[in-house]
């Protein structure tokens, strides 16, 4: 199995990763109806995003919990939710890559989603 390595193999992760989710019946719609996510804009700044966790290139510039509170406030993202967008990633993951840098890529996950499922029911409270 490949190491994840380098800016291409990100590139290959989000991209395998996020065809799952645009199909997916549970979490697809966040993004597809919802969010109405714009591919081309989205997809360098999640490569950016994962490259500076993995990497510590800092080539990400964004603020990601609060690009989740409007949609949030539209449908509530919900714990379930984001255990499925984690099982989506780890099934891609586990699909292409081994070694150090993706259990990283896992374990990095696993705390975002834990901290923005926290957050989301935090903000649905207030």
């Amino acid at each position: 199995m490949k190491k994840l390595e380098s800016r291409e193999d990100i590139e290959h992760l989000v991209n395998s990763f996020y065809a799952k989710v645009t199909k997916d019946d549970m979490i697809g719609l966040f993004f597809t109806d919802i969010a109405k996510v714009d591919w081309d804009k989205h997809l360098p700044k999640m490569y950016s995003f994962w490259e500076s966790i993995l990497f510590g290139q800092m080539t990400y510039k964004g603020n990601p919990m609060g690009a989740h509170f409007p949609i949030n406030e539209i449908r509530a993202m919900e714990q379930k939710h984001f255990e499925r967008w984690l099982q989506l990633w780890q099934t891609t993951i586990e699909e292409n890559f081994a070694g150090e840098n993706a259990d990283m890529a896992l374990y990095k996950a696993e705390n975002i989603a834990k901290l923005m499922a926290f957050k989301m029911d935090l903000a649905r409270r207030l």
